[in-house]
């Protein structure tokens, strides 16, 4: 473009046009000065509400809602046709910059992969030049060898020819120059390697030179190299070989890949990445890789849910097989037995009834031992596992378990693992409330019951009438037509014993008891303790099988190995077979009483096991707590705002002993009062009991145990109360008695007099007086009054003067006349009744 000068101009074509010189600068000084000629772009506008595109320029905005601006000679109709015409061309490059990013990015992709197999073949390319290499060198090494060790032999044979030849008169410069033609020879083989690696660069000579190191240090490496060596990192023999092998294929022309092996890869509901790694036989960085491309942004050490997992296998090549957490349960044993391997086994029996009705000494006549003196109190408080052989021959397993109230889950526990119940009633005291709770538990259980008639050497034994009794709970003993084997025995006399012990046995052969003694063995847990001695002991009746020492088993959230097993008489013994009783030490920790004991075959196993279930229990109780609502903890909190906590720490000397005292203070308390225990085991009280105590104002009870002396200390210095019991008698109504003094008392009002009043009187400096006549019982100063008017109260406080003419008095009988002023109130009317009464604080009792 130029101007009218001629002088060359810069412009854009189209609308009106503004012009201006620029100074445009060359190399090496020269400048030259440029008219530049600026026209302005021609806007359209389109008509008042035409449809304006949404990404249009404010100009254009503003010509479509202003006729006025809008060029001359365009209609409407144009106007809206070129917005039209221009928001389809917007739409047009943004479809065309879309399209041009996806093909940049399928190019890049592209580039990507391209450089991908350029790598693994250049990669490829050396691993075959390196074999080769190799391989001629190993070639070139044999042959030097095989050169040198001709030459040995040789030289060998020219020294032993030599005192022949010199014997026989030959000359020896036949047998020096035989030895420098061999001397020459191996020169010459060796000189070959050495000319050419003379003739080759420094840089190959280096190479070939740690090539040659490496290989020879590539081979077996013996004590005395191990343990001189250099310290740094070097390739195992086994790696070496793998890749000795690998060299030898690919110079053998197998360069192809081997085809991949495809595994089945167990899969839980989570997995580590490095674990999933490792069951694909993958690397870790692979997998990590993968999970990046997918959007995870993780490392090997955080876990992934099984169906992101699941993609990650499907990717590598292998197949999933999804499987459940419970599923290492599987290993425990739990073929059918058949019955060929089915032999008679004793059977349990175990002994409930009423507390003090004399069970445990009915077991002692049977036992012939003393056991009831080895109880606090004389009453049983552990479950007792013994074994007994009567006079005809019969073994039987007896379980002894706590009659008292508190104990009832643990005689719920002793009769899941019980054949026959021996519920024993005394003649004296008949059916009693345990008693009933005995017959429900071995109903639930649903085994055969024995009715004992203990104490039946009283005088005021009273068997029918417990045979009676029984008819109230459906037990109908075979004196009154039932089914029910009842006998009269007595445990101080032995009377009655053996036809006891008959219809044991006589049960047992109807039920025909039977296990297999060859299986795994499997057992339930009856108690359990922390020994000081000997740590964690569990009371084991064992059910199937036979548990024999060294065997591993898992119970409950526990496991272990049985370092020994202690018979019912404290004698070791090896094994123990179904329907034993036998004390197993070697657990890792203190079961619960009730958990079932399982033999299996690794350690591994059984720590797995354990953990599973130990997992299982945190997420099950985490669970719980997730399921509360923040309205129901709100509701919660505020409830327990107006209820009084006694906190305590209990230790007991055995699992069943702790779960019992529990229950029995869960129970003690009102809606005003409870006791919360904070914290309960098994054991001796330690400083971390102390510590806890401390920190939470509670007080630690012992049962049956004694605080350590470090823990005694400790208690001493920060003020923690110690109480140690033996009886649970005791324990529970201290903890109650120290209950009720958390209740606020209660305040009882007695009514000790009514008085009408006949006038009011406005006495200076007194206020509003009222003259009365008591005309029921009594008025005293001391009393507290209500007002009542038509029989609604109206005021209730204390009198402020009480007087009988113009003296103060004490109190005012019926049927005189008195003065009485109200405290803070003088809104009293003629016709009203002043109810008098006292209060008095009772102290209130759980």
């Amino acid at each position: 473009m130029s101007d009218n000068d001629g002088k060359k101009t810069l412009g854009l074509g189209g609308g009106a046009s503004r012009s201006g010189q620029v100074k445009q600068s060359f190399s090496h000084g020269r400048t030259k000065n440029v008219v530049v000629e600026t026209k302005r772009k021609r806007v359209v506008m389109p008509k008042p509400g035409s449809n304006v595109p949404e990404k249009a320029s404010p100009a254009v905005a503003r010509a479509a809602s202003d006729p006025s601006k809008r060029p001359a000679g365009i209609s409407e109709a144009e106007m809206e046709r070129r917005l039209k015409a221009l928001a389809a061309a917007k739409a047009r490059e943004e479809e065309e910059a879309a399209a041009r990013a996806a093909d940049e990015k399928a190019r890049e992709e592209e580039r990507e992969r391209r450089r991908a197999e350029a790598e693994a073949k250049e990669r490829e390319a050396r691993e075959r030049e390196e074999a080769l290499r190799i391989k001629e060198e190993r070639e070139e090494q044999a042959a030097r060898e095989a050169k040198d060790e001709e030459a040995k032999k040789a030289a060998a044979a020219a020294r032993k020819a030599e005192p022949a030849k010199k014997s026989a008169g030959e000359p020896q410069d036949a047998a020096a120059a035989q030895a420098a033609a061999a001397r020459a020879e191996t020169k010459g083989v060796r000189s070959r390697p050495e000319r050419d690696a003379r003739n080759q660069p420094s840089d190959d000579r280096d190479s070939r030179n740690r090539n040659e190191r490496d290989g020879r240090r590539s081979g077996k490496l013996s004590v005395t190299q191990a343990l001189q060596g250099d310290g740094g990192r070097q390739r195992s023999l086994a790696a070496m070989k793998r890749k000795q092998e690998r060299a030898k294929q690919k110079a053998m022309g197998q360069s192809v890949r081997a085809e991949k092996q495809v595994r089945d890869v167990r899969l839980p509901e989570t997995i580590v990445v490095q674990e999933l790694a490792n069951r694909m036989a993958e690397r870790a960085a692979d997998v990590v890789k993968s999970l990046m491309k997918m959007g995870m942004m993780v490392n090997m050490n955080q876990p992934i849910d099984a169906d992101t997992a699941e993609l990650v296998i499907d990717e590598f090549g292998h197949r999933a097989v999804r499987v459940s957490d419970s599923d290492v349960e599987q290993v425990i044993d739990t073929v059918e037995d058949k019955d060929t391997d089915l032999e008679p086994r004793p059977p349990v029996v175990t002994i409930m009834g009423h507390v003090d009705h004399g069970k445990t000494s009915l077991l002692d006549a049977i036992r012939k031992t003393n056991v009831v003196s080895g109880e606090a109190g004389g009453i049983t408080q552990h479950i007792g596992a013994y074994q007994v052989t009567t006079e005809g021959g019969a073994v039987l397993s007896f379980l002894d378990t706590p009659g008292h109230a508190a104990f009832t889950s643990m005689r719920a526990r002793g009769a899941q693992v019980t054949d026959i119940v021996v519920l024993v009633v005394a003649a004296d005291d008949a059916v009693m409330p345990q008693t009933v709770e005995a017959i429900n538990h071995a109903k639930a259980a649903k085994v055969p019951m024995i009715v004992a008639i203990n104490k039946i050497d009283k005088p005021a034994a009273n068997a029918q009438k417990v045979r009676t009794d029984l008819l109230q709970h459906e037990v109908i003993v075979e004196q009154l037509s039932g089914e029910v084997q009842d006998v009269e025995v007595s445990a101080t006399t032995g009377q009655g014993l053996d036809q006891l012990l008959e219809a044991i046995a006589l049960q047992s052969e109807i039920l025909e008891l039977k296990a297999n003694p060859t299986r795994a063995a499997q057992g339930a847990v009856i108690e359990a303790q922390l020994d000081v001695g000997r740590g964690p002991v569990a009371t084991v009746l064992v059910q199937n099988g036979t548990l024999r020492r060294g065997d591993i088993f898992v119970v409950g959230e526990q496991w272990g190995k049985v370092r020994a097993l202690i018979n019912d008489r404290g004698e070791r013994v090896n094994e123990a077979g179904p329907s034993v009783p036998v004390e197993v030490l070697g657990l890792n920790g203190t079961p619960e009483a009730g958990d079932v004991l399982n033999v299996v075959e690794t350690e591994a196993q059984a720590r797995e096991i354990a953990e599973y279930r130990e997992q299982h229990s945190k997420d099950k109780r985490a669970a719980a707590g997730a399921a509360v609502t923040l309205d129901q903890m709100l509701a919660k909190a505020k409830a327990d705002e107006n209820v009084a906590e006694l906190p305590v720490v209990v230790k007991a000397d055995v699992q069943g002993s702790a779960e019992a005292i529990v229950q029995a203070l869960d129970k003690v308390g009102n809606d005003e009062v409870r006791v919360r225990v904070l914290h309960y085991g098994v054991g001796a009280i330690t400083d971390s009991d102390i510590g806890l105590a401390e920190a939470s104002g509670a007080s630690v009870i012992g049962f049956n145990v004694r605080a350590n002396a470090s823990a005694r200390n400790t208690a001493n210095q920060k003020g923690v109360e110690v109480r140690y019991y033996s009886i649970i008698y005791d324990l529970v109504d201290d903890i109650k008695a120290a209950a009720s003094g958390l209740l606020s008392a209660e305040v009882r009002e007695t009514f000790i007099g009514y008085a009408t009043i006949k006038e009011v009187f406005k006495v200076t400096g007194v206020g509003k007086v009222a003259g009365c006549l008591v005309t029921e019982g009594v008025a005293r100063r001391s009393a507290g009054v209500r007002l009542l008017r038509d029989d609604v109260v109206i005021h209730e406080g204390t009198l402020k003067t009480l007087k009988r003419f113009k003296d103060e008095v004490k109190e005012v009988q019926s049927g005189q006349e008195c003065g009485m002023a109200f405290e803070n109130y003088d809104d009293i009317r003629e016709g009203d009744v002043i109810e008098i009464f006292e209060r008095e604080e009772v102290e209130r009792q759980l």
